[in-house]
C-alpha cells in the first residue's frame, strides 16, 4: 500500500508547474554584472527566469507599453528617460532602475528613503560626481581654461549635470563651450567645433545617445588630439583618456538584489533607493602617450586602474 502511495506521489510533483520569473529590461546596453547577480540569487534565463527585451529600434514609450501589455512581472530600466517612460506606462508593475544620475530631481521617486510609489533602485550619482570628474581632468591639465562640453538636451539628466558643471568650471576659472548632441551622426561636428573654437579638452556627460558608442567618441577625440573625460569606464576601456564615476558593475548586481526581493513580495516603494558605494578613477597611457600629453605623477598615483 505504502508503495502504491509513492508512486501516485512521484507524477503528481513532477507535474508542479515550475514558476518562470519574466523580467521586461529597457535599457541600450546589456549588463553583464546584473545577470551574473541574478544567477547568484538562483535565477537562471531559460529556466526559471524569461527575460524580455523589446527591440533598439523603438521609442522608450513603445518598449514601455509592450512590457506592460506582456505584464511582466517587473521592469528594470537604465536610465532616466527610459526610466520615466516605464513609470508614465504603469503604475502597478514594480519598476527597478539600474542606475539613474538624480532620481529625486528626475521625479521618480520622492525620496531617496522612502520612494513610495511603484519605482525604486540605484543612483548612480552622475550629477554628484560631475564637479568632481572636472576637477580631475583639471588636475590632468593645469593650465587648462576651455573647455568644451558635449551633452544632450533630450537626456533628462542633462541639465542639472550642466549646471553642476557651469558651477565647477566657474570655481576653476575655466570658460565653457556647450555642444548639443541629438544623434550619433552629431559627435564628428561637436568635435569639429570644439577644435575650431580652440578648446583644450572635452567633457563627456553621460546620456543615452553616448553611453552605447564608446569606440565612436574614443575614436574623435583622438583625431582631434583633444583630451577627453568621460563618464564611464567602458570609455577608457576602448582608449579614452579618462573616466571617473561610479563603479557600475556593482550597482547593477545591487539592482539583481533589488529584483529578488520585488519577486519575493517586497513592494518597490518600501526599497530605499541607495546610492554608489564604490568609486573609479581610470587612466589610459596609451590615450596619453598618443595626444603627447604627460599624466602628473601625483595624478597617477591616486587611478584606482591605469590601463597601460
Amino acid at each position: 500500500m505504502v508503495a502504491l502511495l509513492l508512486a501516485l506521489c512521484v507524477p503528481a510533483e513532477a507535474q508542479q508547474p515550475k514558476i518562470v520569473h519574466r523580467i521586461g529590461y529597457l535599457s541600450s546596453t546589456n549588463s553583464r554584472a546584473f545577470s551574473e547577480g541574478l544567477r547568484d540569487l538562483g535565477y537562471v534565463e531559460g529556466n526559471n527566469l524569461l527575460i524580455i527585451r523589446p527591440s533598439a529600434e523603438k521609442t522608450p514609450a513603445a518598449s514601455a507599453a509592450e512590457l506592460v501589455h506582456l505584464k511582466v512581472d517587473v521592469i528594470v530600466t537604465g536610465g532616466a528617460s527610459v526610466t520615466r517612460a516605464a513609470k508614465e506606462a504603469t503604475s502597478a508593475i514594480p519598476i527597478v532602475f539600474l542606475q539613474d544620475p538624480d532620481p529625486v530631481g528626475n521625479g521618480l521617486v520622492t525620496s531617496l528613503a522612502r520612494p513610495a510609489g511603484n519605482i525604486t533602485g540605484l543612483s548612480s550619482m552622475t550629477v554628484d560626481l560631475t564637479g568632481k570628474r572636472l576637477d580631475l581632468l583639471r588636475e590632468v591639465l593645469p593650465k587648462l581654461s576651455r573647455l568644451a562640453v558635449l551633452g544632450q538636451s533630450a537626456n533628462a539628466a542633462n541639465g542639472i549635470q550642466l549646471r553642476e558643471t557651469e558651477r565647477t568650471a566657474e570655481r576653476l576659472g575655466m570658460q565653457l563651450q556647450y555642444l548639443d548632441i541629438l544623434s550619433v551622426k552629431d559627435v564628428e561636428t561637436a568635435f569639429r567645433e570644439a577644435s575650431k573654437e580652440r578648446a583644450e579638452a572635452v567633457f563627456v556627460f553621460s546620456g543615452p545617445v553616448f553611453n552605447p558608442q564608446p569606440t565612436l567618441l574614443v575614436q574623435y577625440a583622438a583625431k582631434s588630439r583633444l583630451p577627453t573625460a568621460y563618464p564611464r569606464s567602458e570609455f577608457v576601456e576602448q582608449g579614452g583618456l579618462m573616466s571617473y564615476g561610479v563603479n557600475r558593475a556593482d550597482l547593477d548586481r545591487r539592482a539583481a538584489m533589488y529584483v529578488d526581493k520585488i519577486l519575493k513580495g517586497v513592494k518597490p516603494g518600501d526599497l530605499p533607493v541607495e546610492q554608489g558605494k564604490k568609486f573609479e578613477f581610470i587612466i589610459n597611457l596609451k590615450a596619453a602617450k598618443q595626444i603627447g600629453l604627460t599624466i602628473p605623477p601625483n595624478v597617477l598615483a591616486r587611478a584606482d586602474r591605469v590601463i597601460k
